[in-house]
Order: structure tokens, then sequence, then C-alpha cells
């Protein structure tokens, strides 16, 4: 069958096509800006990309067009495929459909944390020798990559998005993933472009419960306030949580330890030795574990592979230092990720001084919706600079003076991506950590800033 898929470049819908491919269509892909380094990994693996949605691509006689949630009504190749009555679907729902229902799923759903997880449960399979299927928005050092897919496997982790399907169909992506394990890392409100409040997306989170079997398993942290509401709706699976009171539960005490016990049911399963810190870090691991443990890996060997894990890029990576200036790259996009990376990045550099460059680049952050609370998030920094104003090319939905007033001289907003770079250059000194917050690519800042060191 040959698959035609709409928004190839994005994360979730470039490893759908290599998923694709690994299960003997013929795939090809538009986006527009086609870019690297998805592009690059596509066209590698022999998928042929076209810029842009124009209808003449109609001419491509695909059997099946695949629709990524980039795609919107006025989108000229999908007014095409709708007035010719053509064959299409979600991404999510074909994934569900042709190769989700033959695997034991093992969904990853949650605020924070949902590519670190999954990245630590499939890198556990792997060390277990279970040779996992995954898909993640992220690419871990030990994995080398974000999506795999062998058919004669029968694990399959996924970064189970609750954000929306595709323009037709407003359900969360992870409703199509049918998990037999999940995972609920943590409920906060997010994606103010698609909900309305928390309780619409603790509905959605309510309709993923309702599709895991009574012999499937849900992890989930406590305290979670928002999870119990969840729970509370209906639940007809185990259920495992970790965390304080948790039957998962681990005794480090100093945040700054990379190294903690695993307690499981009251009894010492083993040591955790790692290069990650941080109580989020080792939630996550918890996490990680318990769900290993019902995919049928003993939590002495998934242990022994979380010590070898390295993490995954784009989570406090350093990218290089210059004029000993180390310049970090973080994922961090929402308030409670800010602080929680920033405090992670405090506890390692001690005193010294940490320069916060954000981006407020998704739809949440550029509304506003959580602006007001940039300012505690950002108070571990000593110096903020923010990439967007109040009027302009690159105009936010709110005043970053205005936030950012209780900051006082400590924060400044800029409209123009080389002149904000000359702000840091100027003050940045020797000894300082530069920490660059962002969901996208930020335009390349990472490399520029190095070089303009």
């Amino acid at each position: 069958m040959h698959l035609h898929i709409l928004g190839i470049c994005g994360t979730f819908m470039g490893g759908l096509a290599l998923i694709a491919r690994a299960s003997g269509h013929t795939v090809t892909g538009c986006d527009a800006g086609v870019y690297p380094p998805m592009s690059t990994q596509l066209e590698e693996q022999g998928i042929r990309l076209v810029e842009g949605f124009g209808a003449e691509q109609l001419e491509l006689k695909p059997d099946l067009f695949v629709i990524g949630n980039v795609v919107t009504r006025g989108n000229p190749l999908m007014e095409a495929i709708l007035d010719q009555g053509l064959p299409y679907t979600s991404g999510p729902q074909w994934l569900g459909e042709q190769v989700l229902r033959q695997q034991h799923v093992l969904a990853v759903a949650g605020t924070h944390g949902k590519t670190t997880t999954s990245s630590m449960l499939a890198w556990i399979l792997e060390y277990a020798g279970r040779q996992p299927n995954f898909l993640i928005g992220g690419i871990a050092a030990d994995l080398k990559v974000s999506a795999r897919y062998q058919p004669g496997q029968s694990l399959f982790v996924i970064e189970a998005d609750e954000y929306d399907t595709a323009f037709f169909d407003k359900r969360s992506k992870f409703v199509h993933y049918r998990p037999r394990t999940a995972i609920l890392n943590n409920l906060e409100y997010d994606h103010a472009d698609i909900f309305p409040d928390l309780t619409a997306i603790e509905t959605q989170f309510h309709h993923l419960v309702r599709t895991i079997p009574s012999s499937g398993l849900i992890v989930r942290p406590q305290p979670d306030p928002a999870l119990d509401r969840v729970l509370a709706r209906g639940c007809w699976s185990q259920v495992e949580s970790i965390g304080s009171g948790g039957h998962w539960q681990h005794t480090a005490q100093d945040n700054d330890a990379c190294r903690f016990d695993v307690v499981l049911d009251g009894v010492r399963a083993g040591t955790v030795d790692w290069q990650l810190s941080g109580e989020h870090n080792r939630m996550n691991a918890l996490a990680a574990l318990a769900a290993a443990r019902h995919a049928g890996v003993a939590p002495e060997q998934a242990i022994e592979a979380l010590s070898r894990f390295q993490g995954v890029k784009r989570r406090l990576e350093l990218r290089g230092t210059v004029r000993q200036i180390q310049v970090y790259d973080d994922f961090a996009h929402h308030p409670t990720a800010i602080a929680t990376t920033l405090e992670g990045l405090r506890r390692q550099v001690g005193s010294g001084r940490i320069l916060a460059v954000i981006e407020p680049r998704s739809n949440t952050m550029k509304l506003g919706t959580m602006a007001a609370r940039l300012p505690a998030a950002l108070k571990q920094a000593d110096r903020v600079f923010c990439f967007g104003a109040h009027s302009g090319k690159h105009a936010l939905g709110w005043n970053p003076a205005e936030v950012f007033a209780p900051l006082g001289e400590r924060a400044s907003s800029h409209d123009d991506l080389d002149e904000m770079i000359e702000a840091i250059r100027r003050a940045a000194r020797a000894g300082d950590t530069i920490l660059v917050m962002s969901n996208g690519g930020f335009g390349g800042i990472h490399q520029k800033l190095l070089d303009r060191l």
C-alpha cells in the first residue's frame, strides 16, 4: 500500500513514516519547509518528501492519505482530498489500527517526563533482550533513534500525547493506542489552545483509562490530585503507585545524589547508580521499573539497565563550552518543567551564575495562560532573556515587560534573535552557565551562541 503522509516532518508523523516503511508500505510525505533532522532521516530511508501542501500531490495517487494534526481546513491538499472524496485517516488512528492492535502497548502519558520515561522504559526492555518497538518524541543516547518497528516483536513503547488527533478528530492521540500497560506520569493544565481547563484534560485521561483491559496495569505517582479525580471516575485495571507511600519508592534523601535505592513493597530491590539527578528523574525511573516488570522484566535486571542509562537529547544537554562558559539545551516549555530544570542545574553549578534563555514557543505559552507563573519558575536564574515581545514579528499574547517586572533588571525581552544573542554575549562571563529552554529549534541559537562567545 502507498501512504502519503501530510505533516511528515513532525516527530510523531516522521516516526510513523519510518514504522510504515518498516511494515512494508511505500511511503511519501509532505510538509511546509521540509526540515532536518527528520527530513534527513526520512530521505535516508528512501522516503520521498515533497515541499508544501499543493493539490498537485494528488497525482502521486496513494492508496491512503495519513493526516497529521498540523493540517487544518483551508490546506490546499486537504481541500482537494475532501472535494474528491479520497480515503484519509489520522496518524494516530492508522498506527492504532494497523500496528498497535497486534502489540503489547506500553504507553507513557502525562504533562511532564513522557520522553524521558519512555526512553528509560524502552532501554530497560532493550537491555533485557526484549527488542521493543517504540515511538518516542526524542532520541535517547542508548537507543540511537526515536522510532523503531520490527513486526516480529510484540512489545511497543509509545509516548502517549494528550494533544488532539487531527482537525477532524478532537480526541487526544492516546485514545487510539489501547495500551495494556500505562504510565500516567503526572497531570497539570497545558495545551491552552486545545483544552479550556484541567477538567477537560482529565476527561481525556478518563477516556484513556477506559481502554485499558482488566489484566492491564496503570502506574501513577502519589500524591497527584488530578490523577485521583481521573481514577475516581472509573478504573478497571490494576494500579501500582510510585512515590511516598506507594508500591515503589526510593530512599534518596539528597537531591544531588546520582545513586538511590529502589524499594518495592517495603523490600529493597537494588540500587540505581547513574549520571542523572533530581527527584523528577527518580520518579520517572520508578515508573519505568513498574511498567517493565509488567512486561516481564525482573526489577533487579531493570535496575541494572537504568544504571547504564545515558539520558535523552535536549534534556539538560551540554552543547558546548567556550571561555569557561557552558551552554546547555533543554526542552522545558511549561513553568513546572522550567522550574524543575533550573533547580536541577542550580544543584549542579552551586553558586555559579545561571543565564536562562527562554522561547515561549508552545501555543499555551504564546497565549499567556501561564505567563504569570514564569517569574517564580525562573527564580533560580541570575539573568533571564526572553525571546518575544508584546509587538513585532515575534509578538506574544502578553507583555513580557509586565510579566517579568518582579524580576527587575534581571530580565529582558528581545524581538530580534541576533540582538538577543549579542546581549547574552555581553552579559556572560567565565564560570557562567547559559541554559536555553525551548520546545523548538530556536533558530539554531545554541551554536550561534557558542560561535559568538
